[in-house]
């Protein structure tokens, strides 16, 4: 099969893309599930941008850069900010509706923000943007859409892109989609760790597969965690928006005292690395809660309908009961490295999003800053997506074709458990090298009992399962490199800031079978 551009993920990146190519030539959009399921979709908060006349580009340009600890890229942060109110517009042209107060966008702060500049709807932000972006996208005559397909690995040859093998999962067929270019909108990695926000589809698989192909990958150790997860037993570590803390909600331990102000004097505003580790040092002693009972009951159900409903499914009225929370894995800082166009270091393929790093962030993400970034860059790599029309479209040799089956092998299920138990117990909050080191060679026994069920019949959730190992190791490399604590990065082992040798990024790329480290 032949298409000029393909998109791989049908998150705020990829979809922002392909419908700014599709005016170019033909756009292929392959998704592993349903079009509507990615981290987009599920994020609350909204997205950052100066739109404020008290507000500046200057200052978001500021935050970013404070939050980021020194290893974000100024020259990308400028870019960023400055296409920030163009790339409201841009959604809004897409029919995203945010909300409103006396005709004027209402805004809300979130942490490590030194103002209100974050634009949402409800707390369902994400959702908003997905469904208009979709239904924009399915009323396009020149872009398709392939749901239920599984992207195995990039067609590379001598540092040049030529496609994606894909998988069929309905089907059960492995089918070779050549392009002009390919680009990776794959979003996170949240899921190969025990506790996370993240839904299943977040394995990582845009970063494992552009390292297979010798991209370089780049600011892997900076994992950042959210601080405020629904934390009860029998229920998934569900989102409790940074927004509620924007809007008033306190944090408050045990004893009821509101201990955040002992930790930094930003209050329930400060950055969500700071706000992780006084939260797990709290829980040390018992139960962490977020209480917004003080707020108006018809503001808190107005505001927040969508965790207000939530919440209630497991007997907490978030109008008159404290949340319990904790922290889970959230969003990763690094990915592929690219420039502000997507381009990667390898030729005809682009990456965009969550799976992407354009040092942006840089050691930790200023909240709301994700979705703009997914949007500012991708539009700026649309702006040159033209200039792949030129590119042949060259159909590679198939390799031999694997079996495919259904059922998930209960090895695979072992693993699986195994693994992000592990992630989460040495390569989480708070790191030692002791416990890194013990997390290589559990990694290493992992690959070796999945090699072992390489024989079988394959499916998705093996493929997942190499990439969410590829992802690990690329994690837990870089945290037992970097010999100190530096934003979401925490080595207790080196416990502070150390500008003289690491005010630098670590870069992996795989040489043959080995994995080269280098300095950026």
């Amino acid at each position: 099969m032949k298409t000029d551009y393909l998109v791989v993920g049908s998150g705020i990146a990829g979809l922002n893309f392909a419908l700014k190519v599709a005016k170019y030539g033909k756009v292929t959009v392959a998704t592993k599930k349903e079009i509507i399921e990615s981290n987009t979709n599920l994020a609350q908060g909204g997205i950052a941008a100066a739109t404020r006349k008290d507000d500046s580009i200057k200052l978001h340009i500021e935050d970013t850069l404070k939050v980021g600890y020194g290893l974000s890229n100024k020259r990308i942060v400028e870019i960023l900010a400055e296409k920030g109110p163009e790339a409201i517009q841009n959604l809004i042209s897409f029919g995203v509706k945010f909300d409103k107060e006396d005709d004027e966008l209402h805004l809300t702060t979130e942490g490590g923000h030194s103002m209100a500049r974050v634009l949402h709807s409800g707390d369902s932000t994400g959702r908003e943007i997905e469904q208009a972006m979709t239904e924009c996208i399915r009323e396009n005559r020149d872009s398709e859409v392939f749901e239920n397909c599984f992207a195995i690995d990039i067609i590379v040859k001598n540092s040049k892109c030529y496609g994606a093998r894909i998988l069929d999962i309905k089907n059960k067929e492995i089918v070779d989609i050549f392009a002009r270019a390919t680009i990776l909108a794959t979003g996170g990695i949240g899921y190969v760790y025990q506790n996370t926000t993240n839904p299943e589809i977040a394995t990582g698989d845009g970063i494992a597969m552009a390292f297979r192909a010798g991209a370089r990958i780049e600011d892997m150790e900076f994992v950042q965690f959210h601080p405020t997860t629904l934390n009860k037993l029998g229920a998934p570590h569900f989102l409790i928006s940074e927004a509620l803390r924007g809007e008033g909600a306190i944090l408050v331990n045990e004893e009821g005292e509101r201990f955040i102000v002992r930790y930094d004097k930003m209050g329930e505003l400060a950055p969500r690395d700071i706000i992780s580790r006084a939260i797990i040092n709290e829980l040390k002693g018992g139960s962490v809660y977020l209480d917004i009972r003080h707020k108006d009951k018809s503001y808190v159900l107005d505001r927040f309908p969508m965790i207000h409903q939530e919440c209630l499914k497991y007997g907490i009225d978030i109008t008159r009961d404290l949340i319990p929370v904790s922290p889970a894995a959230h969003y990763i800082c690094g990915g592929i490295r690219t420039n502000e166009y997507g381009e990667t270091n390898i030729a005809n393929l682009l990456a965009f999003g969550e799976c992407a790093c354009t040092e942006v962030h840089g050691a930790n993400r200023l909240a709301s800053n994700s979705l703009l970034e997914s949007v500012v860059f991708s539009s700026l790599g649309a702006q040159r997506a033209k200039r792949y029309l030129k590119n042949e479209i060259e159909a590679m040799p198939q390799q031999r074709e694997a079996a495919i089956g259904n059922v998930v092998h209960q090895g695979l299920r072992d693993i699986e458990v195994d693994l992000r138990k592990a992630m989460w117990d040495c390569v989480g909050i708070i790191r030692t090298g002791e416990n890194l080191n013990l997390m290589l060679k559990k990694l290493r026994k992992l690959e070796r009992r999945l090699d072992s069920l390489d024989g079988d019949r394959v499916n998705v959730r093996f493929f997942e399962l190499k990439n969410m190992v590829t992802v690990a190791n690329l994690i837990t490399n870089a945290a037992h490199i970097r010999e100190e604590s530096r934003g979401t990065h925490y080595r207790e082992d080196y416990p502070t800031v150390d500008d003289k040798n690491w005010l630098k990024h670590i870069c992996l790329e795989k040489r043959g079978e080995k994995l080269d480290v280098s300095f950026a």
